[in-house]
């Protein structure tokens, strides 16, 4: 008996992905082979906790980016950087990373059909981060340094090989980035008043500032939000003014002491009339057990950066003022981080396998 498959169905009912989606915005053309994973039109969620919190009448939301295929925002910049090197003819691309954009590279670069390398502060990398680089089938290399230093040697190889560089400092990257503005815009129906956003390589504030710059030049909002950048105070370059040598978080994904976009992160600070603000990790681990306790919202440690630092300044907040936090990542990526620093007094163990032992332990 032959086994007779239905024909592949490309155009599938449903989002089609960023590039399609936003088309007419990217640096597109037909000619372009768009590699997708169907990323993007992640949701865009109330927080009643945070903005009881803040006070003032506001209205508080986050842009859970962790929803996206890979886990991180990461995969917004990938699929124009990974369709647009496919389109050049590339065979291999490279990054460095701390993590997600390792896993981010290696999904859309396999399913484009590339090889790819990613080079990695060794040890540093949460193990969430790098089961999925391994299982993507990327060749990962480990070095003995941080990830500024893996950002060095990865644009040197780009320069003298044959293989493509997809960190952030590819202009395709941000232009992929840019849509998470767009999507707030469509979502509320104009700009937040505040964009509150973790900072680490600063790419992400970068591109917010450029959509949300785009929109509101073609008519798709009235006003642009103020941007306010949060980075760990123990990597905290553009607060201090200057690179730190060696940058130390327990939020692993801004773990970066001298970030590629720093320029164009103050650039859109300063236009908008944001601000950038250090938090502590303490700050940070607090505003990420609220998320997950009551809100129900599960990211990883540097996304509660941005809700940390907008609790950390709620006496600048204007009354009445709708804010969005970006949430760039899953919570699943640093799985060590959530059991460790959970503060859960109620996980019972080695109870009797009986129900008289269970409802003892449940109070009845």
């Amino acid at each position: 008996m032959t086994l007779i498959l239905p024909p592949y169905q490309s155009k599938l009912q449903g989002w089609p992905g960023l590039i399609e989606a936003y088309r007419s915005y990217l640096p597109v053309t037909e000619e372009t082979p768009v590699v997708t994973l169907q990323e993007g039109n992640t949701p865009l969620i109330p927080v009643p906790a945070i903005a009881n919190q803040v006070g003032r009448q506001v209205e508080v939301f986050v842009k859970y980016d962790g929803l996206n295929p890979t886990g991180s925002f990461k995969d917004r910049g990938m699929t124009l950087a990974i369709s647009k090197a496919k389109e050049a003819g590339a065979k291999a691309v490279i990054c460095a990373s701390t993590g997600n954009t390792s896993a981010s590279a290696a999904a859309y670069a396999r399913r484009g059909g590339m090889r790819a390398f990613v080079i990695i502060p060794d040890g540093y990398v949460a193990l969430g981060k790098l089961a999925q680089a391994l299982l993507y089938g990327a060749e990962v290399l480990a070095i003995k340094g941080n990830f500024d230093q893996a950002l060095e040697i990865v644009r040197d190889v780009a320069d003298k090989y044959p293989v493509t560089l997809v960190n952030s400092v590819n202009p395709y990257r941000l232009e992929g980035q840019k849509t998470g503005a767009f999507e707030v815009v469509d979502t509320l129906g104009d700009a937040p008043d505040w964009l509150c956003i973790p900072v680490g390589n600063a790419g992400n504030i970068t591109a917010y500032w450029m959509g949300f710059c785009q929109y509101h030049k073609t008519g798709k909002c009235d006003r642009l939000p103020k941007m306010m950048g949060f980075q760990a105070a123990g990597a905290a370059p553009i607060v201090q003014g200057y690179p730190v040598a060696n940058p130390e978080t327990v939020a692993s994904a801004i773990r970066i002491g001298n970030p590629a976009s720093w320029e164009k992160a103050v650039a859109a600070q300063e236009a908008s009339q944001g601000n950038f603000t250090p938090v502590t990790d303490e700050e940070i681990l607090e505003a990420y057990r609220l998320l997950a306790s009551s809100e129900g919202i599960f990211c990883e440690p540097a996304s509660a950066a941005s809700v940390a630092g907008l609790l950390k300044v709620k006496d600048q907040v204007p009354t009445g003022a709708r804010i969005v936090c970006v949430l760039t990542g899953h919570g699943l990526k640093d799985p060590d981080v959530a059991i460790k620093h959970s503060h859960n007094n109620q996980f019972c163990q080695g109870i009797e396998p009986t129900i008289e032992a269970v409802a003892k332990i449940m109070g009845f």
